[in-house]
């Protein structure tokens, strides 16, 4: 319901913009001051501004893909816009009072700050959308101090593929490649493996052959995360309902042909030397009527003489799970805010928001997320994947 609350904010703001956008073009030339121009760039600007209630009401193929894609792009556009044009305005008027406080406004003055205004959206803009085209590697050394039968284990944290309107079989295959690259024992799946939608997947079966064809020495293990429930959302925000939901065996099937192994608050021992513990995660539980086990159960009846890795989509309930032995936690969910200020914001919001942290002796691993939500796009922020080499029984010397 938050879109719905959040609708006469939205209105405004796009009000605001394109009355801002007009007034620059008529200040440009004489030339973009007449109705005719107006009414174009009027009906242009409210189609994309509209994309994202357009693409959630016309369920159609293909133009409700389109129109999602449009809407998620244009979402970024937007928070771009509205950063540049306060910023801008904040100057203005600060400026008014001190430096320009003797002299007139002038139309010359108008049109160069506008000018500039919208080449920095467009610069920001592009950027964001281009850096999401490549997915990095992070590589990391752990120092766990309990023993194993495997000195060393080398993990593939992937975590918010977001398969669907932003990520398709191209980003896949770079993190295949990246992982197959990376030579590593196990494949993690932290969560949000899909953005909601099955439909929104381009092509499915292609996308599952190439979570298939990664390979690995233990294979290829996940959780699932909040996004990974299908239901319709608009604007990233999704309808709250008492109804429970069922589980889309499309998801499930995917997984199955993707050779992925899922966890749900369970546990799986590996080469009878380390165990794998699933999470539920929470969001998506309360939606499905189901329970999430307590933090302290997870470790029940494990042999805590051997190594305890949790994967949990959230990195939530950090303190708990070390008290209850956990030795290394795997997760992602936070995107390490994907765009600028947001990787600032989340250092507020999360223990630890992206990285990794010593938690009371147990290491909490958040990688910033191999896709994107929402907006396709990223600034300040990677899309990664986060690999990591485990040496147990052992301390950074």
């Amino acid at each position: 319901m938050g879109a719905v609350f959040l609708s006469p904010l939205y209105i405004v703001l796009n009000i605001y913009v394109l009355w801002r956008l007009l007034r620059w073009m008529s200040a440009c030339s004489r030339h973009f001051d007449n109705r005719a121009v107006w009414i174009v760039v009027i009906v242009l600007y409210t189609f994309l501004a509209t994309t994202v209630l357009t693409g959630f009401l016309i369920t159609s193929d293909p133009l409700h893909h389109w129109l999602k894609m449009i809407g998620n792009y244009w979402l970024g556009v937007l928070a771009f816009t509205l950063t540049v044009l306060l910023s801008f305005d904040l100057g203005r008027i600060i400026l008014n009072h001190t430096i320009w406080r003797d002299s007139f406004p002038s139309r010359r003055r108008f049109v160069i700050g506008g000018s500039v205004a919208v080449a920095l959206i467009l610069i920001l803009s592009v950027y964001g959308i281009v850096h999401t085209w490549r997915v990095k590697v992070r590589e990391e050394t752990l120092y766990v101090a309990q023993s194993c039968d495997v000195p060393e284990l080398k993990v593939a944290l992937i975590a918010d593929l977001h398969l669907g309107y932003n990520v398709g079989v191209h980003q896949l295959e770079q993190i295949a490649e990246a992982v197959d690259t990376a030579d590593v024992d196990l494949v993690v799946l932290a969560g949000d493996i899909f953005d909601n939608e099955y439909e929104a997947i381009r092509q499915p079966d292609q996308a599952a052959a190439i979570l298939a064809g990664i390979e690995s020495t233990y294979g290829t293990y996940a959780c699932w995360g909040n996004h990974d429930v299908s239901e319709k959302i608009l604007a990233g925000f999704t309808f709250d309902s008492d109804e429970i939901q069922e589980e889309d065996e499309r998801f499930l099937d995917f997984l199955e042909r993707g050779r992925v192994h899922l966890l749900e608050d369970e546990s799986v021992l590996i080469d009878d030397a380390f165990y794998l513990f699933g999470r539920k995660d929470p969001s998506k539980a309360r939606k499905m009527g189901a329970d999430r086990l307590p933090a302290d159960q997870v470790t029940q009846g494990l042999d805590m003489d051997k190594p305890i890795l949790v994967i949990d989509h959230q990195p939530l309930e950090l303190k708990e799970l070390a008290a209850a032995g956990v030795d290394v936690d795997l997760s992602g969910h936070t995107h390490n805010g994907q765009i600028f200020p947001g990787n600032i914001i989340m250092k507020f919001l999360w223990e630890n928001p992206y990285g990794i942290v010593d938690v009371d002796g147990m290491y909490s691993c958040v990688t910033s997320g191999a896709g994107v939500w929402g907006p396709a796009m990223r600034i300040g922020t990677d899309c990664e994947v986060m690999i990591l080499n485990l040496r147990f029984d052992a301390r950074e010397s």
